[in-house]
């Protein structure tokens, strides 16, 4: 299968990092989870986002992660890449990185660090500027509390109409679907590719706003794939009946087992071998990993049979 052509679209969910039971990177584990996900229905992929416990890796790691995944996925579907810095500089250096290996997109947050260090939104403006001028791929602004910058729906509006490769926007913030509606409004033909984020807890309210991209944990896009093809078919009601069906364990994730949700279904799944985050991340408690399993085997989806 060849890599799709804009515009984006579907469920492409975030890649974890698998690391080994002393913190090493596992990269033939890494190569079984793109061989998974892909095998699962991901429309595409999404590596080193938050979910893939970006903040534990150094830059050597970063690039040997971005190089070993894009060989594994080798052109079956298109693979954003997300590479936030604070510094306009390393995240033009990431972001070109990434474009001559093979990524489709990348995805960007605003500047900041910790939670005091922020800029004004002229500066905001300038950096995805001088982003945009350094690339010739899409770039997709991430726009999450995380990051603790304001958005306006005006600014992204703008910086869309504007900037020719700024066209995607991953909104996961409270009230995402009426953000959504506004800037669709407000940006018209410009907004490409308003996305859904948060592990889908969203899903179905971004999709009626408009959402034509969902990214979400990595382990069941297959569940994903029932209630986004549905919709996005004209088929609504089937649609809100599987998000009935999958919203315990979507929100299971969501507010529970968080980043680590993935990799213990994959492990439970046989698809890795471990599952463990790198310290000091905490590990997920035998209550939450309970919790998690006995929610995914109530819909058995392919995580839990791929490796066994």
């Amino acid at each position: 299968m060849s890599i799709a052509s804009r515009p984006y679209q579907g469920v492409f969910p975030v890649v974890p990092t698998v690391f080994d039971a002393a913190g090493a990177l596992d990269l033939d584990g890494q190569r079984r989870v793109i061989d998974f996900m892909i095998d699962a229905g991901s429309n595409g992929l999404c590596l080193l986002a938050n979910f893939s416990e970006q903040f534990v890796l150094s830059d050597a790691e970063r690039e040997t992660l971005t190089r070993v995944m894009l060989e594994q996925v080798a052109g079956r579907v298109p693979v954003i890449v997300t590479t936030t810095h604070y510094s306009t500089q390393i995240c033009i250096e990431r972001s070109r990185q990434a474009e001559q290996l093979g990524a489709a997109m990348v995805m960007v947050m605003p500047p900041y660090h910790g939670a005091t260090f922020r800029v004004s939104e002229a500066q905001i403006e300038a950096f995805y500027r001088r982003l945009n001028d350094a690339i010739s791929i899409p770039i997709m602004v991430q726009d999450a509390p995380v990051a603790g910058t304001p958005l306006s729906v005006a600014l992204l509006a703008r910086l869309a109409q504007q900037l020719q490769n700024l066209k995607y926007f991953k909104l996961e913030m409270p009230g995402a679907a009426s953000k959504m509606r506004e800037l669709i409004r407000v940006g018209g033909a410009a907004i490409e590719g308003p996305w859904d984020g948060e592990e889908a807890i969203t899903l179905l309210a971004d999709l009626d706003a408009g959402a034509t991209g969902a990214m979400t944990g990595g382990a069941y896009p297959d569940g994903i794939r029932l209630i986004f093809d549905a919709f996005h078919r004209g088929d609504r009601e089937e649609a809100v009946r599987q998000y009935g069906r999958w919203l315990p364990l979507i929100n299971y994730e969501n507010r529970q087992g968080g980043i680590l949700s993935a990799k213990a279904l994959m492990k439970e799944g046989g698809v890795i071998r471990c599952d463990a985050p790198r310290h000091p991340f905490p590990e997920m408690t035998p209550e939450v990993r309970a919790g998690l399993l006995d929610a995914a085997r109530r819909l058995d989806p392919l995580v839990l049979r791929w490796g066994r």
